[in-house]
């Protein structure tokens, strides 16, 4: 899942590790978070859309993918 975390957190001024101790996560979240290599649980999104003052889904980037069976 894609998400503007990074660009967000930079508009800030914050390092990773200011803000996963603000989100209170390991900087190794954050940091996979921003690789989409991790995708959140639904409370740390509705946290760090909070924090930004956002929706989540001004956040995350869903894209949906095509499961469909022939």
């Amino acid at each position: 899942m894609k998400n503007k975390i990074e660009e967000l957190r930079n508009t800030k001024g914050l390092t990773q590790e200011d803000f996963a101790n603000l989100m209170e996560v390991s900087r190794q979240t954050i940091s996979s978070l921003e690789n989409g290599k991790y995708n959140p649980s639904i409370f740390l999104a509705y946290k760090i859309s909070k924090f930004f003052n956002l929706k989540i889904e001004d956040v995350f980037i869903f894209e949906e993918t095509s499961n469909k069976k022939n």
